[in-house]
């Protein structure tokens, strides 16, 4: 084994609870565990990532690795964490999500002919010929209502209402682990902490199912990780616009990358070790680095680089680091030009934009008229202030400083529909259509 699993947890502050005897499991042979994604989405995200990470440090230390996309489980909905009934999705919109997600995990583990290769399962291969009347006395009959009403996911419900459909997860997750005991030989679930009712339901029906003897008792597993929180006890993971995805369509890598770098440094120390992969002696040292000099953001610009490089790119983070720099005034017309829209947009999301038609700017006869007058006064309210700018060198387009104001308006459009106006330290957007 290269190294134990459960002490790499502990000094990452990775390991919230586990049932007895799983460390000495997974020191005596190579083990499989999974973990659960319900594809509620066509991505995941960075609380996704959290669990994510479990499964590959446990990969690196030499364990299989199971990832199941909840194709059945899917179109139910876990009521854990959650105020209100879910919405339930079509089979469709839930077929596409599974795809999506199976694309994004094959990133993140090591899906080649080894020993430990990962692998990805779907639970409505399963479930799919499963008769209501067979599930009943496959599962059903194992665990009592009062067992299941005692689970946390339950019990926060009962007072706004919980239906028969949702009431019934529980017994579902459990049965995948059992289904997956019996054909993967797997021994352990893993999740956040919310999930421990979840997946403590598995391990009962696996003793109930199997005999109930001790020997058999301890045969599955169960082991969480802590909910990763900031600082100041609130949720982590949303920005203001929601969600940070792992798709770069619904959160661009700039945005991604600006969501790690704007990271308190007291959450830097714990987010450095749940979702990097620096060793120990590499994040201590990160940490006395940013002590000795803070406002360098050593932390936040280490975090930032590792994560968005995984989830995204080298290519990608080289972008994020340049357009930053862009709206802090030392990124080039060379940088622009090698931006796609999304990035664009996703860069000067937040300053001021104005949205001219093609006719306007080619109406423009000089930098003066285009800055004053087809914007509306929007970043100068006169030609002559305009004109005043200019001869002051307080005006750039595309981050390149124009000196007369009679300087025609013939100005390469970047990406064929967008002007950058830099007025002294602060952008504006112009977009041409």
């Amino acid at each position: 084994m290269k190294s134990n699993f459960i002490e790499e947890l502990r000094w990452r502050g990775m390991l919230q609870d586990m049932m007895p005897g799983t460390e000495e499991q997974l020191q005596k042979e190579m083990t499989a565990a999974y973990i659960g994604f319900d594809p509620t989405a066509s991505s995941l995200h960075i609380g996704n990532l959290a669990t994510i990470m479990l499964l590959k440090h446990f990969q690196l230390c030499g364990h299989k690795p199971i990832a199941l996309v909840g194709g059945a489980t899917g179109m139910i909905g876990d009521p854990s964490g959650k105020a209100a009934e879910r919405e339930f999705l079509s089979e469709d919109t839930l077929r596409h999500n599974q795809e999506c997600i199976k694309k994004q995990l094959e990133k993140f583990l090591d899906f080649s002919n080894i020993d430990n290769s990962a692998e990805v399962v779907n639970n409505y291969d399963w479930f799919k010929e499963f008769s209501f009347l067979a599930f009943l006395r496959e599962a059903g009959k194992y665990l009592s209502v009062n067992y299941m009403m005692s689970k946390d996911s339950v019990k926060k419900r009962l007072e706004t209402g919980i239906s028969f459909t949702e009431f019934s997860y529980q017994l579902l997750q459990g049965y995948d682990f059992y289904w997956l005991y019996k054909n993967k030989n797997v021994r352990l679930q893993m999740g956040g902490s919310d999930q421990w009712g979840n997946i403590t339901t598995g391990t009962e029906i696996i003793r109930r199912k199997e005999g109930g003897a001790d020997e058999i008792e301890h045969k599955a597993y169960a082991l969480t990780t802590p909910l990763v929180t900031k600082a100041d006890g609130t949720k982590f993971g949303k920005s203001e616009s929601g969600n940070v995805w792992l798709d770069s369509t619904m959160t661009t890598p700039y945005q991604f990358y600006q969501f790690w770098l704007n990271a308190t440094d007291a959450d830097c120390a714990r987010l450095l070790r749940v979702f990097t992969l620096l060793s120990k002696e590499e994040i201590e040292k990160l940490e006395a680095e940013h002590a000795e000099a803070p406002h360098l953001r050593i932390m936040q610009k280490a975090l930032a680089k590792d994560v968005t490089i995984r989830v995204h790119s080298e290519k990608d983070y080289d972008i994020a680091v340049k357009a930053s720099e862009i709206l802090f005034g030392k990124g080039t017309l060379e940088v622009l030009q090698g931006m796609s829209d999304a990035d664009i947009l996703a860069v000067f999301d937040g300053v001021p934009q104005t949205a001219i038609t093609l006719a306007d700017f080619e109406a423009s006869a000089t930098v003066t008229d285009l800055v004053s007058v087809v914007t509306n006064a929007e970043i100068y309210p006169s030609k002559g202030e305009a004109r005043r700018a200019i001869q002051g060198n307080a005006l750039s387009i595309n981050k390149t400083k124009i000196a007369d104001p009679n300087h025609t308006a013939n100005f390469d459009l970047l990406n064929g529909k967008y002007l950058l106006v830099g007025k002294g330290k602060k952008n504006h957007l112009i977009i041409v259509g």
